[in-house]
């Protein structure tokens, strides 16, 4: 089997899974990290990586890659996803792909004319649940679309103690809530039901002026309110509400919060169609909910049994043995790595193309919410 030689640039909570999935990956050889925080090299070595790098741009040049993951701050996006391109290796980039569309399409050109794979993770479509409501949409089985509704709850922003790098603009971006979660909505929609959203209409909410920065921090920890504190200005939204609009003319809606007490990471997504609705719960990944007018409402488990042809690759377990967010998180690496092997082929991971025109609705619900009317997409 031949080895493709993987490094990521990177390494805090989501660079870490990116390590962890790879590993799983038969014939993907994480060759070197590169990290700012010198502390990162003990880890590596611990979880058997030989190389580790402070400079990224030095681990490119050096270490002869195939590809790239790009796990770090969004501002950096732009940067490493452009100079990994240039140095011919293939791209998979966190999410948003850039914080301005201008630059992600200037990325999906320059993967194109070197012939390189571009791929974003937007892990949650590679839940073998999510592509049995494509295939369902697909195959008419659902009829036609009535109503998409769809919310992502979180609270680990809830307090003013609370803060993260995607609070500052300048390094997060102007979005935060929506670009953040809003983003897998998004993906989410459009993946399902095969149609592009259009337009939308978006408020949102900022629950705090001013957050405590304090000394140490890291994303999703608590944090000691005995340590010394900054206050910073909050640049970007806690929550939003927005309504959109698909190709066909559906409407559909999206909750999104990061401020919901006791939601932690509350992702579900409703589909209703005129033969039956499809509901799934991202914390209960391994079900889907099968509604119906005239009969008893149903309760699908993730398994190759009960699935359509293209979901059943997606369940490797058993019934009754749950698949969940690191096995969506490593599929869609699978999805990526076999493109890279048959080029020829396309799979199904988000590519740059999809992280540009995620980052095109972003810049219309930002729009929407300054100018307090629909704004199109297009």
């Amino acid at each position: 089997m031949q080895e493709i030689r993987v490094g990521v640039v990177g390494l805090g909570f989501i660079g870490k899974q990116h390590v962890e999935a790879l590993s799983r990956i038969p014939g993907i050889i994480v060759a070197a990290v590169a990290d700012k925080n010198p502390e990162s090299e003990e880890w590596c070595f611990q979880n058997g990586i030989k190389k580790f790098y402070q400079d990224y741009q030095i681990m490119i040049e050096e270490e002869k890659l195939c590809a790239i993951h790009d796990c770090t701050p969004n501002a950096l996006h732009w940067d490493v996803n452009r100079i990994a391109l240039e140095n011919g290796c293939h791209v998979y980039s966190e999410k948003p792909l850039t914080m301005k569309s201008d630059d992600a399409l200037k990325l999906c050109k320059l993967a194109q004319e070197k012939r390189l794979i571009g791929g974003v993770n937007l892990n949650y479509r590679n839940n073998a649940m999510i592509q049995e409501m494509r295939e369902r949409v697909s195959n008419g089985s659902l009829g036609t679309i009535t109503h998409i509704q769809v919310e992502y709850l979180q609270d680990w922003l809830l307090y003013d103690t609370d803060f993260d790098w995607r609070i500052m603009k300048n390094i997060g971006g102007v979005s935060r809530a929506v670009a953040d979660i809003g983003s897998h909505c998004f993906d989410i929609i459009q993946y399902i039901t095969s149609e592009k959203i259009v337009s939308v209409l978006a408020t949102f909410h900022k629950q705090y002026e001013k957050r405590k920065r304090y000394n140490t921090n890291e994303t999703f920890m608590s944090k000691d309110k005995s340590v010394p504190y900054e206050e910073v200005k909050v640049e970007n939204e806690d929550s939003a509400c927005i309504l959109i609009e698909l190709e066909s003319g559906v409407k559909g809606s999206i909750n999104i919060s990061q401020i919901c007490s006791g939601k932690k990471n509350d992702f579900k997504v409703l589909i209703g169609g005129t033969k039956e609705a499809l509901e799934w719960n991202q914390e209960i990944p391994d079900r889907l909910w099968v509604g119906h007018r005239d009969e008893g409402n149903e309760i699908l488990y993730a398994a190759k049994q009960y699935l359509t042809d293209y979901a059943k690759s997606f369940a490797s377990l058993p019934n009754g043995h749950p698949i969940g967010w690191k096995d969506a998180l490593t599929k869609g690496m699978e999805e990526f790595y076999k493109e890279i092997k048959n080029p020829s082929e396309k799979f199904r991971f988000a590519s740059f193309e999809d992280g540009y025109y995620l980052t095109k609705i972003v810049e219309a619900c930002v729009k929407s919410q300054e100018q307090e009317k629909w704004i199109s997409v297009r």
